[in-house]
């Protein structure tokens, strides 16, 4: 495999586009969701283009007041359901399933997941969340949502019990020798019997070893336990990072704790969200920022956009000019440059506070939003990976389909021909398509470690 540094892509499926007024749009569809066609011709783009992967998030709670917010995270397929539909129709390209451990049983999840990874042929990628609505609870017999700590104890245990249980069968415990009517050698096949603080499971799983032998594991979230586990467990991280010096210092940060876990930087991968607004000309690509800020729905509640920046807003006029951003009671740099952000989708200074509410409007769940022509986005992209803030980024089409076509078709090939991303898949796996070597039988190697030292 080349061992030169390339950016990795993938998309987070929003099926009505990731701006919240994206699925009014003449041209947009608004009932990808259930669709199998659309499902279809979306991986197909993605595969064709080489991407790394296709990422489907979940949740456990809905209600229709999400409909001006975020239409796309009301209602969705169950994701092993989708995946194992979209792994019959695809060769090459990852495959992310999102599972939250605060409502599973790792049982359940090891089986699910070694299954997927068999259909697949190795492209499935596991990414672990504990939950951070609380209505989860109300569906799982429960009267809350653990907090973070609980959360965390319950994943991290949760975590180890599934790879020591992907592990329990060795890669040559099956003989199936006609001869001898052996099936299976015995002394491959392992139980676990795990007790812990959490969970009691013996063992062994009724998968045999996955193709990849561990699935990769994925996280997200910026907390320090969530950073911890992102550090011990994940091949790669997802962040919501928007301003570049703040992404580096997170980069840094979540690289340098690999060491303590025995961990190499190119083991873990950061990838931000990024929103692609793309244009053929940066005209275009403002203009349909414009139509979109024009279709949101919306009572203008300024509170969340004035807890942004740090200055209540609330007795400032919509179309007046922005307050004096030294009265926040946040960081000024980094108020400013946010901001800032908010100019440069408006191609000039001196917003008004509506401009600014319709900035953050499109990018409410904080992930990156670029405006322009082909080269200006990968313009930024590369800034973003030559100076470590990420090593690819998870793409967040605006709208569907035209969002992710002028982005794969325009702005890939650019970064194609700078030589920042593939032409051709290198690999068949989630793990060789990120360079990840496929790891020992954990069981094994300690056999051959005892083996040794009698």
């Amino acid at each position: 495999m080349s061992q030169k540094r390339q950016l990795h892509l993938g998309l987070f499926l929003f099926s009505t586009g990731y701006h919240p007024a994206g699925w009014r749009l003449p041209e947009a569809v608004t009932d990808g969701a259930f669709d199998p066609q659309f499902l279809e011709r979306v991986v197909t783009k993605l595969e064709e283009a080489k991407f790394d992967f296709f990422f489907l998030g979940d949740r456990l709670a809905s209600g229709a007041d999400e409909q001006y917010s975020f239409p796309s995270q009301m209602v969705r397929l169950e994701p092993f359901t989708m995946l194992s539909y979209l792994a019959a129709i695809t060769k090459k390209i990852g495959l992310i399933v999102t599972v939250n451990t605060t409502y599973a049983e790792p049982y359940h999840v090891a089986r699910m997941t070694a299954s997927l990874d068999y259909l697949s042929k190795g492209r499935l990628a596991w990414n672990v969340v504990t939950g951070a609505d609380q209505r989860a609870a109300l569906n799982f017999s429960r009267e809350k949502h653990w907090d973070n700590a609980k959360r965390y104890d319950y994943a991290d245990e949760f975590v180890g019990v599934v790879k020591k249980l992907w592990d329990t069968w060795e890669d040559d415990a099956f003989i199936r020798d006609k001869e001898t009517g052996e099936y299976v050698d015995k002394s491959k096949v392992h139980a676990i019997n795990h007790v812990g603080d959490q969970f009691s499971v013996a063992g062994p799983l009724n998968v045999a070893r996955p193709p990849q032998g561990q699935i990769p594991l994925l996280s997200a979230g910026t907390s320090e336990r969530s950073q911890e586990l992102g550090a011990q467990f994940s091949s790669a991280i997802f962040t919501g990072e928007i301003l570049i010096e703040e992404a580096k210092k997170f980069y840094a940060g979540i690289k340098g704790k690999l060491n303590k876990h025995g961990r190499e930087p190119n083991e873990l991968f950061i990838m931000p969200g990024l929103v692609p607004l793309v244009g053929r000309t940066e005209e275009e690509a403002r203009a349909k920022y414009f139509e979109l800020s024009q279709l949101l729905v919306t009572d203008f509640n300024i509170t969340a956009l004035s807890n942004r920046i740090g200055i209540d807003l609330s007795s400032y006029p919509l179309d007046g000019p922005l307050p004096d951003l030294s009265l926040s009671t946040l960081p000024s740099e980094k108020v400013k440059a946010l901001v800032g952000l908010a100019e440069q989708a408006s191609g000039y200074k001196d917003i008004s506070v509506r401009e600014l509410f319709y900035y953050f409007a499109a990018t409410a769940r904080g992930h990156l939003l670029i405006i322009g022509d082909p080269e200006q986005v990968a313009d930024q992209m590369e800034e973003w990976f030559v100076q470590e803030a990420a090593d690819g980024f998870n793409i967040c089409p605006p709208y569907m389909h035209d969002g992710l076509d002028l982005f794969v078709d325009l702005v890939v090939p650019v970064l194609q021909r700078r030589g920042l991303f593939r032409t051709e898949y290198e690999g068949s796996t989630f793990r060789e398509h990120f360079g990840l070597s496929r790891p020992d039988n954990q069981f094994a190697k300690s056999a051959t470690l005892q083996g040794a030292v009698h």
